[in-house]
């Protein structure tokens, strides 16, 4: 018996949400590496990693902010935001110094030539975008209801940690 078009959309049935591929995690799993690989092509001709164009980012955005704002704007810890910074520094990019006003607080700046490299980094957006195939409404959709399943999980997490 051959399956008819309207069997071939009917809903998953309960065990098959267990199979990989009607799992969500490993789909954004996947597609964060295939990112990950276009990123890597893309940023080397900048001399940053991924994780180190993400420090850039808020820093081209914000200027010189302290340490800790700087990891709760990129989500990480001290840990390993520490090494990024560490590391643009040593290629001339960044600069960390403490505060005059509380010498507690490190506060992290943008060189002259890390804020150069701003120029530079301009097409990346652009070569993203061309590489994912999507229109740039597809991408703010998408952006979107990611930013909307992050605050869930972040939510759902804090709710589980709780319990």
């Amino acid at each position: 018996m051959t399956a008819t078009p309207s069997a071939a959309r009917q809903a998953p049935q309960e065990a098959d949400y267990l199979r990989l591929d009607q799992q969500i995690c490993f789909s954004l799993n996947a597609a964060s590496r295939a990112f990950g690989s276009v990123y890597r092509v893309l940023l080397k001709d900048l001399g940053l990693t991924y994780p180190q164009y993400l420090v850039m980012l808020v820093l081209w955005e914000h200027g010189e902010l302290p340490v800790k704002a700087l990891g709760q704007h990129l989500r990480l810890d001290s840990g390993t935001l520490s090494p990024l910074l560490k590391r643009l520094e040593a290629a001339g990019l960044v600069r960390r110094e403490r505060s005059a006003r509380d010498e507690r607080s490190v506060h992290a700046h943008l060189t002259e030539e890390g804020a150069a490299l701003r120029e530079q980094a301009l097409l990346v957006p652009r070569r993203i975008a061309a590489a994912t195939g999507f229109d740039l409404e597809e991408i703010t959709e998408l952006r979107g209801r990611l930013d909307r399943l992050t605050a869930a999980l972040d939510a759902a997490a804090d709710g589980v940690g709780g319990h």
